[in-house]
């Protein structure tokens, strides 16, 4: 993995960690509800894992924000 798909995939983690906080979650309360374990979502938010579509698709459902959302770039 090349430093840049890092960043993506730190960014994307970031993302779902803000929103999880904003909605008072712990990582154990999402991977819950979505059937994942607290400890991948976990390595999802540090941004360690290039997570399959599907898991996070039903990541950002439980979250309640639209997938692209967790794409979006941020301003620089």
């Amino acid at each position: 993995m090349n430093l840049n798909e890092r960043h993506f995939l730190q960014h994307l983690g970031f993302r779902s960690r803000e929103r999880r906080i904003e909605l008072k979650m712990t990582q154990a309360d999402l991977g819950a509800k979505c059937h994942l374990h607290r400890t991948f979502i976990g390595s999802v938010e540090r941004g360690e894992r290039n997570i399959a579509i599907l898991n996070l698709r039903q990541i950002a459902r439980t979250l309640r924000m639209p997938l692209a959302e967790l794409f979006r770039e941020t301003e620089k």
